[in-house]
């Protein structure tokens, strides 16, 4: 990024902080009258008002996660984006503070933010997991566990009864922590001998296997086609319809499509998967077999 440019942003996150400590405070009947003239008439101006009031609680919440190594900037512009969903969302009857019902929302765009950034790999997806993740290290103070190693028994049980998650989500969540992304190609050593990707097994099947797989595949098919004919044209469309497609159609659809209940369709799917078992063993001389379809 040029200088210019990052003396811009730089400028205009100083317009910002200004604009934010300087927006008077709003006595609460003020405040509800503004968030009803939004909600009610859609004013724009009130809607201004109201959340240039609060831009100063999104800045003090953005300084709550800046130790997560995530720009000041963009904390602020989800939280802003938390900010106006709270006033699209607020009920100015229920008798509660704005600033309160707004927190939560500001709070969760963050949250949300962090989690999406913090790490390439997803890090929580439930309600749980996400407490975890943003309490682990303020309860691991709060019992004297402030050590970089591996948590304690003790330690570990007591915070996973403290959020109400098992002790092994409470040890991989540790093991995250203490533990940031690092890039497949950073160097082995200092001198640059090697990336750390040249250290990662190659799970795929080699050319061997891979054409011994293909060929057994093959096999299969060629005997359950054969198998099939043995079978009655309509017990050749249901076992097709039933256990060769990527999605079986239901008993029910298909007794529609033949005329005949779903019971009856389900027992001649029965016989007919017997006398396909009964017709594949009888090729290969292999119980084995059995297992082709069904």
């Amino acid at each position: 990024m040029a200088v210019s440019e990052t003396a811009e942003l730089q400028r205009g996150a100083q317009r910002y902080l200004r604009t934010a400590m300087r927006a008077p405070l709003l006595a609460a009947d003020h405040e509800r009258e503004l968030a009803q003239r939004w909600r009610d008439k859609g004013d724009e101006r009130a809607l201004h008002e109201l959340i240039t009031a609060y831009l100063r609680l999104v800045v003090a919440m953005a300084s709550r996660f800046r130790h997560y190594g995530l720009p000041m900037s963009d904390l602020v512009q989800e939280g802003n984006v938390g900010l106006m969903q709270a006033a699209a969302r607020f009920e100015p009857e229920r008798e509660v503070r704005f600033s309160t019902y707004a927190s939560w929302w500001i709070r969760s765009a963050m949250q949300d933010f962090v989690l999406r950034n913090w790490s390439i790999v997803r890090t929580g997806t439930t309600s749980a997991q996400k407490a975890l993740f943003f309490n682990l290290r303020r309860l691991r103070a709060r019992i004297g566990d402030i050590s970089d190693s591996a948590m304690s028994f003790e330690s570990r049980r007591r915070v996973a009864h403290l959020l109400g998650v098992a002790e092994h989500e409470v040890d991989n969540m540790a093991a995250r922590l203490s533990a940031p992304d690092r890039s497949l190609n950073a160097p082995l050593t200092e001198e640059g001998d090697g990336e750390w990707q040249d250290m990662l097994a190659d799970e795929a099947e080699g050319p061997e296997a891979a054409a011994m797989h293909n060929h057994d595949s093959i096999a299969r098919a060629t005997l359950v086609r054969e198998a099939m004919g043995d079978l009655s044209d309509r017990e050749r469309l249901i076992i097709r319809e039933r256990k060769l497609e990527d999605e079986a159609v239901t008993l029910e659809a298909l007794g529609e499509r033949l005329g005949i209940s779903k019971e009856r369709v389900r027992q001649i799917e029965g016989n007919a998967l017997e006398k396909l078992r009964r017709a594949l063993i009888a090729r290969v001389g292999d119980p084995v077999a059995a297992g082709y379809v069904g």
